[in-house]
């Protein structure tokens, strides 16, 4: 998990239900479910965060304004720690790579960083495949996107056009809206989520592999140096 100070556990549950207005036994519901993960003290007391607490003011939003039902919170929520969990990886990761390079380690062995597109984002698939692929009608696909909940690509003469991360979207709102129950403003919030979260894990594994490639191409040159170049002379000394 990330370390800055909105992670770290100091509300015992009497002030943490004070603070979002709701019952302690509502928390502990909450917890649960899986919907918050309060961290313990050494005694075995929960102790929340300030994210913590955002989570439970997000909960409250869902449930209360936007009327979504539990099973809709329970998905949103986890895309939530989801998106907590790749931040933690990812300042992890940085750590580590800074640690590679303070001590002058070999880096590991990099993926290719070409720059090449994902192949399941690839737009591939005119609306009519696409719906067909899903189990829709056309014009539901066309209604989802005007809500932004999937975003399809265009060809050159401004067809749509579906990549399979499209359909992956397609049918994870399918499940929502008919096996879960969950209203639309629910999975507005869902697939808000899940866009942003496969923003953020693409974005943070391309800065990774960009700093990967920066101490490879740092350490390369420090290994090429000609001996005793850069080291001064006697002068210098």
């Amino acid at each position: 998990m990330p370390s800055d100070s909105r992670h770290r556990p100091v509300y015992v549950i009497s002030v943490a239900a004070e603070l979002v207005d709701m019952h302690p036994q509502t928390l502990r519901l909450y917890e649960r479910k899986g919907l918050i993960r309060p961290g313990r003290s050494s005694g075995k007391t929960r102790l929340y965060s300030e994210r913590d607490i955002e989570h439970l003011r997000e909960i409250r939003r869902l449930t209360q304004e936007l009327g979504v039902n539990l099973a809709g919170v329970e998905e949103v929520m986890r895309l939530q720690h989801e998106l907590d969990d790749i931040q933690g990886e990812f300042e992890a990761e940085i750590e580590r790579i800074e640690d590679e390079l303070r001590a002058q380690a070999q880096p590991r062995e990099l993926p290719g960083a070409d720059g090449k597109v994902d192949a399941r984002d690839r737009p591939v698939y005119v609306i009519s495949i696409a719906a067909e692929l899903v189990d829709m009608h056309p014009q539901t696909l066309r209604l989802y996107e005007r809500k932004q909940l999937i975003r399809p690509g265009r060809s050159s003469g401004k067809t749509r056009l579906y990549s399979e991360r499209d359909i992956e979207h397609l049918r994870e709102i399918r499940r929502l809206t008919q096996e879960l129950g969950v209203n639309l403003a629910g999975v507005e919030e869902i697939m808000r989520l899940r866009h942003q979260l496969d923003s953020t894990r693409a974005g943070l594994e391309s800065n990774v592999r960009r700093i990967q490639d920066d101490i490879t191409e740092r350490m390369t040159k420090w290994r090429t140096l000609p001996e005793g170049d850069g080291a001064g002379t006697d002068d210098d000394r």
